[in-house]
């Protein structure tokens, strides 16, 4: 077992540990995202971040360029390239009504790169090793659902999601066969398959990727009875377990492969303390210092210590998840969670405090050379005994001068940044004047005793040493100041959309995946960040300067620039319904009885 210091004072030994872990783990694994220029290797020391060669961050930058045209250059202009990139990269043939989706898709000016789609089949994949009469009927059964029948779209559920969600399918629902979907309601994903059952999911899966004879392939969907109507009587499945450990952490680490750090490292339980910063934890995803695998910096197997860095994995809001395989759709998800992605709701509503359009598009020469963030305490539910490992405590407890210039006694909840980085002397002063970083409400769920409570303050007896509450600054004026970054919150953060969109330079922070991952490509469109936040002052100095060192002004603004103008192409709300087409096709072929027959091959005859 893998154990994590609980105080600084025995860091050294667990690092050592952690190490040999890591390099173990990554030797057997191999390159963790072939997606990444190959240069990208798991374990990489840093090295000098000022050397001749210049800034690793100008490599980075570079390599994102290369990564992006690569992926560019992909684009198919034809309904038969595209059927071919299509059965080249998924093995099959396209589903039924491809050719409906690729004509919609052109009709909404989509850029068509058949890798934007990988999240859905990354999804959908185990669902071929499971009866489709059981996929529906898991579907049909659950309490939260949108049915499609004869090209209409309904719900008998009145949640705000669930009518955001509806009012999406139904501008494509002209294109949709007949299906039923369940949806979740929770901030949280709810389905955690183990990682041994989702292996042996994909093995079955992969024994029916065939290409039919065109000849023979079905191009046509089934009809689905009546909503009303119950349907013919089925094999009694087992019932569905849910689990509701608050500690999260307990359930989704199944997730991860038996041999990895997550389901190897012992379970951490006491939050009553400064948490254990364990940089060797993220050298597999890190060059010299920053985020080189954006992708694998979102997945925790391989970072045990985010076990207490998290909010959800420490006590989330709510826990309601299960084992069972079952046909969810949601908005977001942890890289192990096999919920099936929809664009969030808020994204489809377009509302204003997360999209902030009306100060989206303020010159990039007008903005204040500051960071800023404005937020709540999210992240689960904070208490006195484990508020120290909620990330955005952390974020923001960094950003504050005073803690930064207590030099009596160490940080509450965070590590001091590493001398690695090119830092100025002055480090609370240069903070001060760089960032405008607070919390506007603090979500205490422990209320104290009026006897025990500060007269008139607003924020949480137990972090009243630690943190002030600041006025809020609407999403609009946010866009005021160059940088931006983004900490997630009881799951995805809202805001991410808007600032992608805006002439701000967002800096990502996150463990979330979300719809539209495989669209964007790190240090072209945004700036990623680890999820310890080690790197957040380096990647300041970089953009803003030290004070011995000019700021590179004219990288953020390209990555800015970069960002709003790709986010524009291909984070429209078309784009959501385009993906939404495509991802219920294929789901509804997955649900068919002759899903190993069916296809259009229309280009073939």
């Amino acid at each position: 077992m893998v154990g994590f210091p609980r105080r600084p004072s025995t860091a050294v030994r667990y690092i050592v540990r952690a190490l040999l872990l890591i390099f173990v783990f990554y030797s057997l694994l191999g390159p963790s995202d072939p997606s990444q220029d190959g240069s990208f290797a798991p374990l990489r020391p840093w090295r000098r971040l000022f050397s001749s060669s210049g800034h690793p961050i100008d490599k980075l930058v570079k390599a994102a360029e290369k990564e992006f045209a690569s992926k560019i250059a992909k684009a198919t202009k034809s309904l038969p390239d595209a059927a071919a990139a299509y059965r080249k990269r998924r093995g099959r043939h396209p589903p039924p009504g491809f050719d409906q989706w690729y004509q919609f898709a052109v009709e909404k000016q989509a850029i068509i790169v058949e890798d934007f789609w990988d999240q859905i089949y990354h999804d959908l994949e185990p669902f071929w090793a499971l009866d489709p009469a059981r996929i529906r009927k898991d579907a049909r059964e659950f309490e939260m659902r949108i049915h499609i029948r004869d090209h209409k779209a309904s719900t008998e559920s009145d949640w705000f999601w669930t009518q955001i969600w509806l009012t999406l399918i139904q501008t494509i629902e002209h294109l949709l066969p007949d299906m039923d979907l369940a949806l979740n309601p929770m901030d949280e994903p709810r389905v955690v398959a183990s990682w041994e059952d989702v292996n042996e999911y994909l093995r079955e899966a992969a024994k029916t990727k065939t290409m039919a004879n065109p000849k023979e392939v079905v191009s046509n969907f089934g009809k689905l009875p009546p909503v009303e109507q119950a349907p013919p009587d089925q094999e009694q499945m087992p019932p569905v377990i849910w689990e509701s450990d608050k500690h999260y952490w307990r359930i989704v680490r199944r997730g991860c492969p038996p041999d990895s750090p997550a389901r190897e490292a012992e379970v951490i339980t006491d939050f009553d303390q400064t948490p254990a910063i364990a940089d060797p934890f993220s050298l597999a995803h890190m060059r010299d210092g920053y985020v080189a695998n954006y992708t694998l910096s979102t997945s925790f197997c391989h970072q045990p210590d985010l076990q207490a860095l998290e909010g959800i994995f420490v006590e989330p809001l709510s826990v309601s998840a299960t084992k069972s395989l079952l046909p969810m759709f949601g908005g977001s998800k942890l890289a192990v969670n096999n919920d099936i992605l929809l664009p969030a709701p808020i994204y489809w509503n377009e509302e204003d405090r997360f999209v902030g359009a009306e100060g989206a598009s303020i010159p990039w020469e007008a903005k204040h050379a500051m960071a800023a963030w404005r937020g709540v305490a999210t992240g689960g539910r904070n208490r006195p005994n484990n508020w120290r490992s909620f990330q955005r405590h952390r974020f923001v407890a960094m950003n504050n001068a005073s803690i930064l210039s207590d030099s009596s006694q160490p940080p509450p909840n965070f590590a001091l940044p590493s001398p690695r980085y090119p830092l100025p002397d002055a480090l609370p002063d240069w903070i001060s004047a760089n960032t405008n970083i607070g919390f506007t409400d603090m979500m205490c769920l422990y209320v104290p005793p009026p006897e025990e409570s500060e007269p008139g303050f607003p924020g949480c007896n137990y972090t009243v040493p630690f943190f002030s509450i600041v006025p809020s600054i609407p999403m609009a004026d946010q866009f005021h100041f160059k940088i931006l970054p983004d900490i997630d919150g009881n799951s995805f953060s809202g805001r991410y959309l808007g600032f992608l969109k805006s002439t701000s330079l967002p800096i990502k922070s996150t463990l979330w995946r979300e719809w539209h991952d495989s669209r964007l490509v790190a240090w072209k469109h945004f700036v990623p960040m680890d999820n310890r936040f080690g790197d957040w002052f380096g990647l300041l100095a970089y953009f803003l300067g030290n004070g011995k060192t000019q700021g590179r002004d004219d990288v953020a603004k390209k990555i800015a620039m970069d960002g709003r103008d790709w986010a524009a192409r291909v984070l429209r709300k078309e784009d959501m319904q385009v993906y939404v087409l495509r991802l219920l096709l294929e789901y509804a072929r997955v649900v068919d009885e002759r899903r190993e027959m069916m296809g259009w091959v229309d280009d073939l005859l």
